[in-house]
């Protein structure tokens, strides 16, 4: 293994912003796994790092393949998970929304842009990814839906779900979206956790892209069966909205099975207790994604259900 600098920015008054990169193998580049892009992303970055520690056992093992390169980035936004903020630190910008990027621009256009430089050479690309919404979700498998995915690529990480997103225009500055543009086959794995770490989401991942990486011969290792995954398009999920704000109390979690009329959560009132609303299965489903916060708006989908 290797450790380098991706990506540095220099600062006239502080140590230089730097993005660092750990490096496995050489010849072919065959895999780039990119962690955290926002500051709350702690599980990202702790999968990233369970990851590296199996590569290195497995380098230590010689059973990584002689001609294949593999590179891990844990973050990408060190700055913002140093003081817990989300996005960029100086002006509230999302990185994963500015790829690309633009070596001229803001600050977080010239980290994306640096940083693309050299992951957009790799064959395949997988990142770490958390919803823009607080929640917790069935793991899986996210491919933007651009004409160049690879679904039965993403069969061979044996994750239940397959979710084909059909992208929005915000989606076209995303990570995933340009690595598809500029030929990489790009997928976003997404756990049950984000701001939080969670160790058997974070093993069932890291499980995932071992098993990815023995399909396309670039370990030697076995991974197990891959199981089959049920694809689907994001806009098969139903949302569950309340029409009142208040304190949410869910009875159910990602990954439940419910059916029709099943009472899922309740809304209440925030000062005098009483139950403002009930949320009930319109259907026999999954739980796929779940609101995981005490409070919730009005008009907010805090449950979407995969049907049967």
């Amino acid at each position: 293994m290797e450790k380098e600098i991706i990506f540095t920015i220099p600062s006239l008054y502080r140590d230089d912003f730097r993005i660092r990169g750990y490096r496995f193998g050489s010849g072919k580049k065959a895999l780039c796994i990119v962690g955290s892009m926002r500051g709350n992303e702690y599980q990202q970055i702790y999968t990233c790092s369970q990851l590296i520690k199996r590569l290195k056992e497995l380098e230590a093992g010689n059973k990584l393949a002689k001609d294949r390169e593999i590179l891990v980035i844990p973050s990408l936004n060190p700055c913002a998970m140093n003081i817990e903020k989300r996005f960029w630190p100086t002006d509230n910008t999302d990185i994963n929304r500015m790829f690309p990027g633009y070596g001229l621009g803001e600050t977080t256009q010239r980290i994306a842009a640096g940083v693309f430089k050299t992951i957009s050479a790799y064959e395949n690309g997988i990142q770490f990814s958390s919803f823009y919404m607080p929640g917790r979700f069935c793991p899986h498998v996210r491919i933007m839906k651009t004409g160049y995915e690879n679904v039965e690529k993403a069969r061979q990480f044996g994750l239940p779900y397959i979710v084909l997103k059909i992208p929005k225009p915000y989606d076209t500055a995303t990570l995933n979206y340009n690595w598809q543009i500029w030929e990489t086959d790009a997928f976003s794995l997404y756990g049950t956790a984000t701001d939080r770490i969670e160790e058997d989401s974070a093993a069932e991942l890291v499980e995932s892209v071992l098993r990815f990486m023995a399909a396309n011969k670039m370990i030697e290792d076995k991974t197990g069966d891959c199981p089959e995954s049920r694809v689907f398009t994001d806009r098969e999920l139903l949302s569950l909205r309340p029409k009142k704000s208040g304190i949410y109390r869910s009875l159910v979690q990602a990954r439940d099975r419910v059916h029709k009329g099943q009472l899922l959560a309740v809304i209440l009132d925030a000062c005098e207790g009483n139950v403002l609303e009930e949320l009930r299965a319109p259907e026999d489903g999954v739980v796929f994604f779940e609101h995981d916060k005490p409070m919730v708006y009005g008009a907010t989908a805090v449950i979407k259900l995969l049907l049967s």
